[in-house]
């Protein structure tokens, strides 16, 4: 069959899959239409189907996830299904949710070359695309840096530049911002708007819906259960769509929850910041080897019983840096950590694990086992609890994440959030004092990860919790105390209404306003505090 020139992109028909390790579908026939030059949104929960839907999309499923699979997919007209990977992958990019999983050189210049040179196409013609993409991109200063020194933002962006060199008509976008810090969220998303506007046809799989909204998609795809729930324009989206599961807009999520019961949440239990000092950063400084330039300057803060800390600042600004000296995986250059009372130069990780837990923002970093089961048990063992006090402390890590029906599946074959989940219940069940979480709602549904929080921090059993995020509204919500890092020093550390009430210091610090901070600022004189929407909207009538 040749391809049509004159018919769509993508045209789905009665699309039903159902892998062969499951008994019920995880997409049920599905109907959809993508034009050219249209920016759809594809929204919905974990486990909705919008993966699967893009795995059938660009080809994985059947040939890498086997399964049943029913209906038609044309790609211009064409069947799919006739098609080789290579033709394939020149018709559809796809830019994975965890640049690891997507880079294999060492070398950006390689990176995004690789796609061609397995094409074949000569080097006369490969150098002058691969300067075009990384141009397009405005990330050509990173051409020669080796891959493994760049932040999960640089990442994401050679990533894109990797699939953007193939040239792409369609381009699927699962979770592309999961590794932004918001400034740079913003560019992606206006960048995703304007490749859309000169003709690239995209479907953006994404869960912060009221970021995706603020662009003007063209269409919305929502889906639950893995069969469609609406499908139009993103108008419509606001009546159908459930507020507790799709992060909304802060105002719709207000005018919404007037209608329904003031909600009630459980007290924070003992989280005030005024107890004991837990850990201390006496004037750090740090770089990787005696020939680099600092990563961090002359750092110095507390943390106490009862803080609820969120870490904020751009990507590369060194947070994950300053917080893996807490645990002493980084040793300062200059200045000393203490923890509780000792240093962290006398004290070894295993040692320190017993005051703090640390999650990974990569949890291919942490997962190893063969089971979610053993997993969650293994710190919990290497710390000598008793099996008794391991089996109850499994027992609530696993809940808590909304993972129980996965205990004995591999880690490691799970989704990425869904490999999130397990490696923040495996630090949950060592119950350390301090719990420190990087970047703990990527890849994360709304409704999942305000589950965790909540449970986290409505529980006793840690002392004190430090999360590093790009999610400004997860520090309006859950944070008695912002942290804002940039360029390897500490700009601020305050209370949320007080750090984040400062514009100007958040935009130098690419961190941007959200729909929920503006709500909250309007009308902190009246409430006093932060709220969720839901709460300020009986709040203030």
């Amino acid at each position: 069959m040749t391809a049509d020139p004159n018919a769509l992109p993508l045209s789905i028909r009665n699309l039903t899959f159902r892998y062969r390790i499951r008994e019920d579908a995880a997409i049920d026939a599905i109907h959809l239409d993508l034009h050219p030059g249209e920016l759809m949104l594809v929204a919905g929960a974990s486990g909705s189907g919008k993966t699967t839907l893009m795995r059938c999309i660009n080809g994985l499923i059947p040939r890498s996830y086997r399964g049943e699979l029913e209906g038609e997919i044309l790609l211009y007209g064409e069947d799919m299904r006739e098609m080789s990977m290579a033709q394939l992958s020149q018709k559809v990019g796809t830019l994975l949710q965890d640049p690891e999983r997507q880079i294999v050189s060492s070398y950006v210049l390689n990176e995004v070359a690789f796609g061609l040179e397995n094409l074949g196409l000569p080097r006369e013609e490969i150098l002058p695309r691969v300067d075009e993409a990384l141009g397009y991109l405005n990330i050509s200063h990173l051409r020669d840096r080796e891959t493994f020194s760049l932040s999960g933002g640089e990442k994401q962006k050679i990533a894109l530049a990797g699939v953007l060199v193939m040239r792409p008509s369609i381009l699927i976008l699962d979770e592309p911002l999961a590794s932004l810090d918001p400034a740079s969220a913003h560019e992606a998303l206006h960048l995703f708007r304007r490749m859309a506007d000169e003709g690239i046809s995209i479907m953006l799989v994404e869960h912060r819906v009221d970021e995706v909204l603020a662009i003007q998609p063209d269409s919305v795809f929502y889906m639950e259960g893995g069969k469609t729930v609406y499908q139009g324009k993103p108008a419509g989206l606001m009546a159908v769509a459930d507020y507790h599961k799709l992060k909304l807009p802060a105002e719709e999520v207000m005018q919404r929850a007037r209608q329904t019961a003031a909600p009630v949440y459980a007290p924070v239990v003992g989280k005030d910041g005024r107890g004991e000092t837990l850990l201390e950063f006496k004037h750090v400084s740090f770089r990787y080897d005696s020939d680099l330039p600092l990563v961090l300057y002359d750092i110095s803060f507390n943390v106490n019983k009862g803080d609820i800390i969120g870490v904020l600042g751009p990507n590369g600004a060194g947070k994950s840096t300053l917080v893996k000296h807490a645990l002493g995986l980084l040793k300062p250059s200059e200045g000393d950590v203490l923890l509780q009372g000792q240093s962290t130069r006398d004290k070894t990780v295993a040692q320190a694990a017993h005051t703090v837990g640390y999650v990974f923002q990569n949890p291919g970093q942490m997962l190893f086992a063969p089971t979610v089961q053993e997993e969650l048990a293994f710190g919990p063992h290497n710390l000598r609890m008793d099996a008794e006090t391991t089996a109850k402390n499994v027992d609530w890590a696993v809940n808590t994440v909304n993972m129980a029906e996965y205990r004995e599946s591999p880690p490691l074959a799970l989704s990425f959030g869904q490999q999130k989940r397990v490696s923040i219940a495996a630090i949950l069940a060592m119950r350390s004092r301090i719990l420190m979480m990087d970047e703990p709602t990527a890849g994360q549904d709304y409704w999942n990860y305000r589950a965790f929080m909540d449970a986290i921090l409505q529980m006793p059993g840690f002392d004190a919790v430090i999360f590093i995020t790009h999610d400004v509204d997860l520090a309006v919500v859950y944070a008695n105390r912002v942290l804002l890092v940039s360029e390897g020093r500490l700009a601020a550390d305050g209370r949320p209404q007080d750090v984040m009430a400062d514009e100007a210091l958040l935009r130098r610090c690419r961190v941007l306003p959200t729909s929920l901070l503006n709500l909250n600022l309007k009308h902190l004189p009246r409430t006093g505090r932060f709220m969720r929407a839901e709460q300020l909207a009986h709040a203030i009538g």
